[in-house]
């Protein structure tokens, strides 16, 4: 029996796919639907869309399932990318106006040729903050794409990946390519009520993505499930196979830090946050409370000496940073970038030498446990404030990076799970840690955590 497509579009990625293999819906029709969906928006959330790319892909995963020889466990599923990654043919604009009118890519970024030799269908390229560095989402040049989660008020989407949560919470695609230096793909998933996966360094390859600190990018995914992420990272690595094995909730050992991350947060997220860790130690994990220094350290550094992103971001952009094109850049991510460039040699030492004491630091203290905490400490915020007021919109940017920041200065891959609303219906998000290079288990933990959040929701 066939299956209603509006229904079908609005599933996880995986359920899709087991659909297809079916053969209870098509992939072509399927991917029309979201073509047509798309074509409607009025917010700018797809800066670029590759339709006859869609097509030809779509047709090619309708050959192979018709045949029974799925290419992956996602063929014919389709998606969208951050417009940070090279597509063949089509300009990488980053989200700048700089690079609106820039030469096409001459080839597909790596994780992008190896989604489509997994069958799944590019629909194109989706907005961000300018060069990816802020977390609120807001972009003066092409526009920002408006929260779906409010209908009267504009909110911000999160950023830097804003289109990659909205087009998956707005249900033009089923998951979503994002990257994350600060909390870039974790935001948006919070802000949009989505999940998100925050690899470990170097896991997922970022040869073909546009940079922003070559030390702390990531790639990660969008997604509407846990199951969708690790079936995506399998994907974006060109794995065939993988390694997650579920974690039961009552094998886990979480540790919440008391230590910056739990600091003036909304009413709305803190309860919900109890409520998530209440859930767990009813399902049988073993959740344990206590202070965790290197946080406060990290914080402190920050504040005082900058940031490796502002260095390393200040590098990258210096031509333009020192010369008549600053004028071009979005004034907020300018004044970030410039602190890069205040900062000295002696700073930017330090801050490494304590990036390595620090996660060496906190992998003894947690012994295997997980981290939790919120992912965000406050809700979307309205845009409109943000706008009119440049250092009220740096001090929430801050406030809005500040749990996901920790995880990427100490290599800390995280899921972020959405975990309730507030009264006005805007989500809330429970974010699950782990040390540098255990992303496998920290996947595990994810899946039989997310089952004990929703079926709480």
């Amino acid at each position: 029996m066939m299956v209603d497509i509006d229904d079908l579009a609005q599933k996880p990625a995986a359920e899709i796919a087991r659909v297809l293999a079916d053969r209870r819906a098509d992939p072509v029709g399927l991917t029309e639907h979201y073509l047509e969906k798309i074509g409607r928006q009025t917010s700018p959330i797809f800066l670029t869309v590759t339709a006859d790319r869609a097509r030809r892909e779509a047709e090619a995963a309708a050959r192979r399932l018709k045949a029974g020889r799925p290419a992956s466990a996602l063929d014919g599923v389709p998606m969208a990318w951050k417009d940070l990654v090279d597509f063949r043919g089509e300009t990488t604009t980053a989200a700048s106006n700089i690079y609106r009118n820039a030469l096409a890519a001459e080839s597909d970024a790596p994780i992008l040729a190896n989604a489509a030799r997994a069958g799944m269908i590019a629909l194109g390229k989706v907005n961000l903050s300018e060069f990816a560095y802020s977390g609120l989402g807001l972009n003066p040049h092409f526009g920002t794409p408006l929260n779906p989660n409010d209908t009267v008020t504009p909110r911000a989407p999160g950023g830097s990946s804003s289109g990659s949560g909205v087009a998956v919470a707005a249900g033009l695609a089923p998951c979503a390519i994002g990257t994350d230096t600060g909390g870039s793909v974790r935001i948006p998933a919070a802000f949009n009520g989505v999940v998100g996966y925050k690899s470990s360094e170097g896991r997922i390859p970022a040869r073909g993505v546009f940079a922003l600190s070559r030390t702390l990018d990531t790639v990660g995914p969008l997604a509407r499930t846990v199951e969708d992420c690790i079936l995506l990272d399998m994907v974006l690595r060109g794995a065939v196979t993988s390694g997650v094995t579920r974690r039961p909730v009552e094998t886990l050992r979480i540790f919440v830090p008391e230590t910056v991350v739990l600091d003036d947060l909304d009413p709305a997220v803190s309860e919900n946050f109890e409520k998530s860790l209440a859930l767990l130690e009813q399902a049988g994990a073993v959740v344990t409370r206590g202070p965790l220094p290197q946080f406060a350290e990290a914080a402190r550094l920050a504040a005082e000496l900058g940031s490796i992103t502002a260095a390393e971001a200040y590098v990258e952009h210096r031509d333009l940073v020192d010369g008549p094109g600053a004028a071009n850049i979005d004034r907020r991510v300018l004044a970030r970038i410039q602190g890069g460039k205040a900062m000295s040699a002696a700073d930017l030492i330090v801050l490494h030498r304590a990036r390595l004491e620090g996660m060496a630091a906190i992998s003894g203290l947690l012994d295997g446990a997980l981290l939790a905490m919120p992912t965000a400490p406050h809700v979307a915020p309205a845009i409109a404030p943000l706008e009119a007021d440049d250092a009220l919109f740096h001090r929430i940017n801050l406030k809005t990076l500040r749990n996901t920041v920790i995880g990427n200065f100490f290599n800390l891959p995280g899921v972020a799970l959405p975990n309730g609303t507030d009264g006005g219906g805007l989500p809330t998000s429970f974010l699950l840690c782990t040390v540098g290079n255990d992303d496998e288990r920290l996947l595990g933990a994810a899946l039989d955590v997310e089952r004990v959040l929703r079926t709480a929701g």
